[in-house]
């Protein structure tokens, strides 16, 4: 599976470019109205789910370009990142649940939305520490779907703070 890591360079160094770039702009849109974020407990739990979603593809991304990684370690490294997002997306949950302000309460596929990378990689994870191909493109599935998830969650929350 070197090999195979190594064939999968490129789109793992555009994955962590593109998604170090997005955690980055997000940062910066949440700090136009940080006030307003930070006062109300979902849109901070909102815009720090897009922010770990980027960040999670990263470093499962430069997980893949680590030379000579076998895919033991990749899988467990894979896993122990899934399981890292994990527990923050159901923090994530909890917090938005928890949220007094009748505005911000969500519906199920919104908070589902950044448990779905999170659970691509933990197949990834699996799959890799066993041996199977297939865990790349599960792991590329998750980068892909963290960028959406990520876009789609921080962009409901710049847009709640200014209602």
């Amino acid at each position: 599976m070197i090999d195979l890591l190594e064939r999968w360079t490129e789109f793992n160094v555009a994955m962590a470019g593109a998604t170090a770039a997005l955690a980055g702009l997000v940062i910066v849109a949440a700090s136009v109205n940080i006030e307003k974020i930070v006062a109300s407990r979902s849109l901070t739990a909102r815009v720090g789910s897009g922010i770990v979603l980027l960040v999670l593809a990263l470093a499962v991304s430069a997980t893949g370009l680590m030379p000579g990684l076998d895919e033991r370690w990749f899988g467990i490294v894979l896993l122990a990142l899934a399981l890292a997002g994990l527990v923050i997306q159901i923090f994530v949950a909890r917090a938005i649940v928890a949220d007094p302000d009748p505005r911000s309460r969500a519906r199920t596929g919104k908070l589902a939305v950044g448990f779905v990378p999170t659970a691509a990689y933990l197949v990834a994870g699996v799959l890799a520490a066993l041996g199977a191909p297939a865990a790349l493109y599960f792991a590329a599935a998750g980068a892909l779907l963290a960028i959406v998830a990520a876009l789609v969650v921080s962009w409901v929350a710049l847009v709640e703070v200014l209602r």
